[in-house]
């Protein structure tokens, strides 16, 4: 088997691979910026919660069900159980001559900053084992049947989304940034407002770090969307330039709409401009052609910096603004792809609706984003409406007071006198 193997296209995913999982780290920094002082590692220890118990849940069963052999496009099987099956294989899916391992190892960092992306919405208020709990229960209940929908192509025996519905999603429009806006409503529903929300001011406490997580994540993302290619050529150098020119075009969208509307160009808005454009270029970024990239991204950067406010409007406390930038910026790339792809881009993809494709591609991907949607926010809240009723997920209101760094890990993120809840 070793033979067969493409040494180029397996450095790429290798190095993809370690490129993503980057990006949790770069969430943990992101997060702990934008939160206060007094949680900050809390948000942190979040993020590597979820590389812990993903690893693990992974490891066991989740690679095997997420691509292993198809269950009626639903579920995959448990042929690789402890990833049984797979040392010194090889996948040669679509072409690609790659180790199994390095395929496993690349959708494990995907699985891996979809939960961690979760903590964001309930941010400040949530019990740290209970939080644990829910990372194994979600991976398990949510993440990976998504992923193998959307991921599990077998030549027309996979995933239903990708193999019978043939939507187009590129690298996880559905199941990375759609299943984890949508998640993320349920979460802050289930687990209510935080304390003092829309009285009190909730500013995040270090902006520095705030850039710097937005640029470790705007760096991983390369490994993200051009990694999806699987290999080391053309397409994977359109995906690459397509995320750095929808992720760049939307921080301006943002900053130039946040200036008109607010009269301040901020250093926060560029940041989340950013990861709303990477957010939307992400199922399309091998669909498109570089203009249509910079098309989007100035539009999602519009639309994700409306979508924040709207938090206050409907008064749900979705901290971090998981829902307005992932599910937002996800549904505004899914929705490109019916709108804006070309087969020159891609001549494994379609062509949309502006481009002479008719709304037949269109219609597939309302579809995916429906129904990923729906399940996502379905099973999310039974999920965490149980670990609620049961354990509770919800910290007691003195700890979210006092500040969930020294209540549930007996340390602080700076050497801080006096009352700390001032900060």
């Amino acid at each position: 088997m070793q033979s067969v193997i493409n040494s180029g296209d397996t450095a790429w995913v290798l190095a993809s691979a370690g490129l993503v999982l980057f990006m949790t780290p770069g969430l943990a920094v992101f997060y702990g910026g934008m939160v206060r002082a007094k949680s900050a590692l809390n948000m942190m220890m979040m993020s590597f919660a979820a590389i812990g118990v993903t690893t693990i849940i992974w490891v066991l069963y989740g690679y095997s069900l997420a691509f292993g052999k198809s269950h009626g496009g639903l579920i995959g099987s448990f042929d690789h159980l402890g990833l049984g099956n797979t040392l010194d294989q090889v996948t040669g899916a679509e072409g690609h001559q790659i180790p199994v391992l390095a395929f496993a190892m690349f959708q494990l960092t995907f699985a891996i900053i979809t939960v961690a992306l979760l903590s964001g919405a309930i941010a400040d208020r949530a019990k740290y084992g209970s939080w644990v709990i829910f990372v194994a229960a979600w991976i398990t209940l949510v993440y990976i049947p998504v992923a193998h929908w959307a991921f599990a192509s077998q030549g027309g025996e996979g995933g239903w989304i990708i193999d019978k519905l043939k939507a187009l999603d590129f690298a996880g429009g559905t199941v990375v940034e759609i299943n984890s806006g949508a998640a993320a409503l349920a979460l802050a529903l289930v687990l209510g407002k935080r304390d003092g929300f829309r009285k009190d001011p909730m500013r995040p406490h270090n902006m520095p770090l705030v850039l710097l997580g937005a640029g470790m994540l705007w760096f991983g993302w390369f490994g993200f969307n051009a990694g999806s290619a699987l290999s080391a050529t053309s397409l994977a150098a359109t995906a690459m330039i397509n995320t750095q020119i929808a992720t760049a075009a939307a921080a301006m969208s943002w900053v130039a709409f946040e200036k008109k509307r607010d009269g301040k160009a901020t250093t926060l808005g560029v940041a989340s401009g950013a990861i709303a454009g990477a957010v939307a270029i992400t199922p399309a970024c091998g669909f498109l052609n570089p203009l249509g990239a910079l098309i989007l991204g100035l539009i999602a950067g519009v639309a994700s910096s409306w979508a924040v406010t709207r938090k206050y409007k409907l008064g749900y406390d979705d901290s971090l603004d998981v829902v307005g930038v992932h599910g937002v910026g996800g549904i505004i790339g899914m929705l490109a792809i019916g709108l804006l792809a070309t087969v020159t881009a891609n001549a494994a993809g379609a062509d949309g609706l502006l481009f002479g494709g008719g709304t037949t591609q269109l219609n597939r991907q309302v579809i995916a984003i429906i129904v990923v949607a729906l399940f996502s926010f379905a099973a999310t809240w039974l999920i965490a409406t149980v670990i609620q009723k049961t354990i509770g997920f919800r910290a007691y209101r003195d700890d979210e007071l006092t500040g969930l760094d020294t209540t549930y890990h007996a340390e602080s993120a700076y050497d801080i006198t006096g009352n700390s809840n001032r900060y």
